[in-house]
């Protein structure tokens, strides 16, 4: 049993789609995908320095093309289940179906545009916590004031709130975790400061006309199926300001009897987290061209037994 997911923010690194784009037609779909949203996701993709696609208005875009990308590379496969964590939401909308790639690369560029205007509201950010038990964490983050915006299982809790209150939680860490490590994001996503963005992206879903998914859709508001496009769609617009339950998915996955996850480009956040959730189901992750045949032999094993 295959499930296919795609990485959020925080995952894209500078020139990540180089060699991506260097795959035959790939640079053509990439520029057909650019003139429709009025970003050159190939200059972002390539030649523009960290600073640059941390921009949230380019960094979602950028991820959900990558992603697109790099499973149209691996060609016509079959997964029994799709899902996304966060801005993957949405490529994983299209690779069930419910969205075409363009609807996909349009909904997200509204959604980095009206989040990216959300987070330059306040200075806000989000810090990974590595370690320590979930309801001592979870505690300690409200007490702070801050928000438990990501819980990704595997012992990792994503923080979000403003840059004061996550100084204050680099110098009071919960009992048992670890360290805190300052993610590559522009605001504090999933939280009540990304308020402003819901009803912008609303308006921007209202457009489309989604179909029913093909596959399982696992979704981050509480890790179940979603059985049809509209609620899909009703979703993605109401999680950019609430909690992202990683978590659930996985359990989710679980309960689906997953013997194998492919992570599209950029990969590797996701497998991560499932290497150590998901004991005994095998995991690759795309990060370049090179992994395609190995994800080829894990695809054509595993999605049989779909």
């Amino acid at each position: 049993m295959l499930v296919l997911v795609a990485p959020g923010q925080g995952a894209q690194t500078p020139g990540f789609l180089t060699d991506w784009l260097a795959l035959p037609g790939a640079a053509d779909r990439v520029a057909a995908w650019s003139d429709a949203i009025g970003l050159d996701l190939a200059h972002f993709g390539t030649k523009a320095d960290a600073d640059e696609i941390r921009d949230t208005a380019v960094a979602q875009p950028l991820l959900v093309a990558a992603g697109l990308l790099s499973a149209a590379a691996l060609g016509d496969i079959a997964p029994s289940a799709v899902a996304g964590h966060s801005v993957g939401e949405i490529t994983a909308a299209a690779f069930a179906g419910v969205l075409d790639d363009t609807a996909a690369l349009t909904l997200v560029r509204r959604r980095g545009l009206a989040m990216a205007e959300a987070a330059a509201v306040t200075e806000t950010g989000m810090s990974a916590l590595l370690g320590g038990d979930p309801e001592v964490s979870v505690a300690h983050l409200e007490k702070l004031g801050l928000t438990p915006a990501n819980v990704n299982g595997a012992g990792q809790i994503v923080a979000a709130g403003t840059m004061e209150q996550l100084a204050a939680l680099n110098e009071d860490k919960p009992e048992g975790v670890r360290k805190v490590v300052p993610l590559k994001v522009a605001g504090a996503f999933h939280t009540r400061h990304m308020a402003p963005a819901v009803d912008k992206l609303a308006e921007a879903a209202s457009a489309l006309t989604p179909a029913d998914p093909e596959v399982t859709y696992v979704s981050n508001k509480d890790g179940q199926a979603v059985a049809t496009g509209a609620e899909v769609l009703d979703r993605l617009v109401g999680q950019v300001a609430n909690p992202v339950r990683w978590d659930l998915c996985m359990e989710t996955f679980g309960k689906l009897g997953v013997t194998a996850i492919v992570e599209v480009c950029p990969g590797g956040t996701l497998t991560g987290l499932a290497k150590r959730a998901l004991p005994g189901v095998k995991t690759l992750a795309l990060k370049t061209p090179a992994d395609l045949d190995a994800a080829r032999e894990l695809v054509a094993e595993h999605a049989q037994q779909a």
